[in-house]
């Protein structure tokens, strides 16, 4: 066990020295975002690329691994997004920030590196397969969401519209293109060229401590500001009833023990910081975004072990 503490230690260590590192201001004010497009743009997509071209995985597509994290998306998203229109009194609009920030994990700054480090090179595979879809899934649900709650926009959009930007989100992100050129490259049975191979392997090795200390250079810039009450309740379904539900469905499924880890560790991952930058294009929710993020983001050393340490109890 005080290997597994010191693996989480690790992690959210490089986390809280790029915090500190920008509340000294030792880099320049713009290094965190510099730095985060490196990881999301270079490093990651290389990394996802190379796992996707070495991985071994079973036949057919993993129905169970995406049912069970994508229903408990769907579960968290309504009860955040209810509790924010009902208990809080916001518009429908804020609601779909609040769904969307209740259920959105920081799977790549964040939850790459941990799973590379607390679980290893299977459970990486497995999120990687959640990866896939769940960024062009999110956006699309939250656009979709967002305009048939916005009075001014009723009738003025179509499900077209929304499914072809979607599709051109898919086609132009680095992760996705890193992961779908990994699975091409392994289906042509292809092997890199050892300069090739050297290159990637460089840059790959550097995604997760880039994208931990990066991580935490971007926490430091959105700070916590007004909507702490709501903030606080949305981390709690993000970080507590999201991975629960994963866990029951989990067991419900009879997933395998890898499977089940990943999936749990996914759903307690905090929020990350696309619902801030989707709530920024709404013109709504940004506070609630930005503190949902860097107050769970706080508390995730604690409730993401709590997480694993209830789910190898169960699955031992």
């Amino acid at each position: 066990m005080s290997s597994l503490v010191e693996t989480i230690g690790y992690v959210f260590g490089l986390v809280a020295l790029g915090y500190l590192t920008g509340w000294l201001r030792l880099l320049r004010d713009d290094a965190g975002e510099v730095m985060t497009s490196f990881a999301v743009t270079i490093a990651v997509p290389l990394l996802l690329f190379r796992t996707m071209s070495n991985a071994q995985f079973g036949e057919g597509l993993p129905w169970g691994l995406w049912i069970t994290y994508f229903t408990a998306i769907a579960i968290t998203w309504t009860v955040s997004q209810l509790s924010l229109v009902h208990i809080f009194k916001r518009d429908g609009r804020a609601g779909v920030v609040a769904g969307l920030a209740g259920s959105f994990s920081n799977l790549v700054l964040l939850g790459i590196p941990f799973m590379l480090g607390v679980h290893g090179q299977a459970a990486f595979e497995q999120l990687s397969l959640i990866v896939t879809i769940h960024l062009p899934i999110m956006t699309g649900v939250s656009i979709l969401l967002y305009n048939l709650l916005d009075p001014q926009k009723k009738g003025s959009f179509s499900l077209l519209s929304v499914l072809k930007g979607l599709l051109q989100r898919m086609l132009t992100n680095p992760l996705i293109i890193g992961i779908l050129g990994g699975l091409i490259w392994r289906a042509g049975g292809l092997e890199l060229p050892s300069l090739a191979e050297r290159l990637v392997d460089s840059l790959a090795n550097v995604a997760g401590p880039v994208a931990l200390f990066a991580m935490g250079l971007g926490l430091r810039s959105y700070g916590i500001k007004g909507d702490v009450r709501p903030a606080i309740l949305i981390a709690f379904y993000k970080q507590m009833l999201m991975p629960a539900i994963a866990l029951g469905l989990a067991i419900a499924l009879d997933l395998s023990t890898i499977t089940a880890i990943a999936v749990v560790t996914a759903a307690s991952f905090p929020c990350g910081v696309n619902p801030y930058l989707i709530a920024s294009q709404f013109g709504t929710g940004q506070r609630l975004a930005s503190n949902a993020m860097t107050i769970g983001t706080a508390l995730a050393f604690l409730t993401t072990a709590f997480w694993i340490a209830v789910t190898a109890s169960v699955f031992s």
